[in-house]
């Protein structure tokens, strides 16, 4: 056996240290895959959030009602300023950024939140922004029955 065959037959059934780009590449995919999961549900929860804010916002809003018009007439109308001014307040109070406007008798709030990434930071996506909106008015009381 000369020394090159030798050399050959010896370094032939070494794989100590070594790395398949299989691998590689299956980890790659695997932490997107988590990324994918964890910064997703990140991003439906603040959705979420969101839209449970508006709808407070607005219903904040829709108590606003002016009290002249509703001791004269019996109707529910609105004071846009304080409406708008209600909602705000409370946007401000649980630290929201959003906006409340009045429509006539409809008070609308949208909220906006910027939802940072996780795991897909890593590839480049830093953060996605969510927006939702709701809308309320003012009424009387419970109108269905209430079920046990």
């Amino acid at each position: 056996m000369t020394c090159w065959q030798w050399l050959r037959h010896r370094l032939a059934g070494r794989d100590d240290g070594q790395i398949t780009a299989f691998v590689v590449v299956m980890m790659a995919a695997l932490i997107l895959l988590a990324g994918l999961v964890l910064d997703g549900g990140l991003t439906l929860a603040a959705r979420e959030r969101a839209l449970g804010e508006a709808q407070q916002a607005a219903r904040a809003g829709a108590q606003a009602v002016n009290l002249a018009v509703y001791r004269a007439d019996g109707k529910l109308i609105l004071a846009p300023g304080e409406a708008v001014a209600d909602g705000r307040a409370y946007l401000a109070s649980i630290g929201a950024d959003g906006t409340v406007t009045v429509a006539g008798n409809t008070v609308t709030a949208s909220v906006t939140i910027v939802q940072h990434m996780q795991i897909l930071d890593v590839a480049g996506l830093r953060a996605i922004t969510v927006q939702a909106s709701a809308s309320a008015i003012p009424d009387f009381g419970i109108n269905q029955a209430v079920l046990p």
